[in-house]
């Protein structure tokens, strides 16, 4: 089982498409625990499992649980509306901390403003971020629907600190780092010298790039974490016990809260900080992250107690996909070995055909946000670009005469003809996933 799970991640590897570090483990025993390509190009660092990475959203999960800690110390109740600790906050009384933790708070979501590209390099005091989005109005009515809020854990940081009377990394230390000896995790500052700490990176097509700066006061209590994989193995092991939370708060936070999707033979739902669906026909308890250069993601299938933990420093490859797939191997169920892909040489002049813009197909169970989005393909003469509405161009290569494949990330287009030889939709191959998009001129 080892090697088959080694063997895949080697083939990841080779792709180009990864580096980081990966531990694997099933009742209680480590599998595998590796790193995988450079920490740090610059000085030919290689990761480890000792390597320290920024977590992104994963962040979310340790922020639920410093509230369920709260709530065990009587010093807040989830159902409370946030009036009660931030009474200044606006729409306070409308708004529960249950709805912050589970995403139907309607607070707009700060990542998405038209300004954040510029704001997110430069420090910021908590109060100031939260002042950026706290006056805007509401997007629903409080309760309504789910909608993914990074501000929502924003407000929730304040709650930590204003409750605990500590700052929020110092309470994380104490409540469950410390008890739970994860020596190697905390929140990330970019003063700090930290020992064996990754740098982030992006893919170029043709080689890496330093990713883009992001000021680590500004994601919170939202994604401001870092830590390695051994660590988030002692704090996956923990959830079976009660030595940070106990049963009460741990059954709340993987409480099917609030419905994500509802597509024929697939449910998704969110709790506190991690999303709930069923993979191989197993219950499955995932979280996903991305910050800039960081992709993470983590899986606890309880029932066989399986966790799968991925790390990585480069930010192309698809760490939910690869839990997945890692995840099948446990399971012996079928998965495809990653393969570097070949651009072919092509006669470039077929390209007008497939050049024109391009609509997700209404019968997808999306937010009306991305069925309204346009997948736009181009053409110079010489190579195909696709672009996504509010994203950069991106230079498509052939594999095939119908199929392309992005160099910059691990996914691939599939042009479609009718009877008739015309273009009719395209297919976007990501994350194990088919997404039809239907060519409107």
């Amino acid at each position: 089982m080892k090697e088959k799970i080694e063997a895949y991640l080697q083939a990841h590897l080779e792709t180009g498409y990864f580096m980081g570090s990966v531990l694997v483990s099933r009742a209680g025993e480590v599998l595998l625990s590796k790193g995988y390509g450079m920490a740090n190009l610059e000085h030919s660092i290689a990761n480890t499992p000792q390597t320290k990475f920024r977590l992104a959203s994963l962040t979310k999960q340790f922020t639920a649980a410093a509230i369920l800690k709260l709530q065990e110390q009587n010093l807040l109740d989830v159902h409370n509306s946030i009036a009660t600790y931030l009474p200044d906050y606006p729409h306070g009384e409308e708004i529960t901390v249950n709805q912050l933790l589970n995403h139907t708070a309607g607070i707009p979501n700060f990542t998405s403003f038209d300004d954040y590209q510029t704001k997110k390099r430069l420090p910021t005091k908590l109060d100031d971020l939260i002042a950026c989005f706290s006056d805007r109005p509401l997007e629903f009515t409080p309760g309504d629907r789910f909608s993914y809020s990074n501000s929502g854990y924003l407000v929730l940081t304040k709650i930590i600190e204003t409750v605990s009377n500590r700052s929020y990394a110092d309470y994380l230390q104490k409540y469950i780092f410390e008890p739970l000896g994860m020596k190697d995790s905390g929140y990330d500052r970019h003063e700090t010298i930290l020992k064996n700490r990754a740098s982030g990176y992006v893919s170029t097509g043709e080689g890496y790039q330093n990713a883009e700066y992001i000021d680590m006061s500004v994601p919170s209590g939202a994604g401001g974490l870092y830590s390695t994989v051994e660590d988030m193995y002692k704090w996956e092991r923990s959830l079976f016990t009660d030595a940070v939370l106990d049963r009460s708060s741990r059954d709340a936070m993987f409480t099917s809260t609030v419905k994500i999707t509802d597509e024929e033979n697939e449910q998704i739902y969110h709790s506190y900080g991690w999303v709930i669906d069923t993979q191989y026909s197993r219950h499955r308890i995932s979280s996903n992250g991305g910050i800039e250069g960081f992709l993470t993601h983590i899986a606890r299938y309880p029932d066989e107690q399986v966790a799968v933990v991925v790390l990585g420093n480069l930010q192309a490859f698809l760490p939910d996909k690869m839990g997945r797939d890692i995840a099948a191997i446990l399971f012996g169920e079928s998965y495809e070995l990653p393969k570097k892909r070949e651009a072919i040489e092509f006669d470039p002049t077929i390209y007008q055909a497939y050049a024109g813009e391009y609509k997700f197909d209404s019968s997808l169970s999306l937010p009306a946000s991305i069925l309204d989005l346009i997948f736009t393909v181009t053409t110079d003469g010489q190579y195909l670009f696709a672009q996504l509405t509010g994203q950069e161009a991106n230079k498509i290569l052939p594999e095939s005469p119908t199929k392309f494949f992005y160099k910059t990330t691990d996914a691939q287009i599939t042009f479609v003809t009718n009877d008739e030889g015309q273009v009719s939709h395209l297919i976007i191959h990501q994350q194990g996933t088919d997404t039809k998009l239907n060519k409107i001129n």
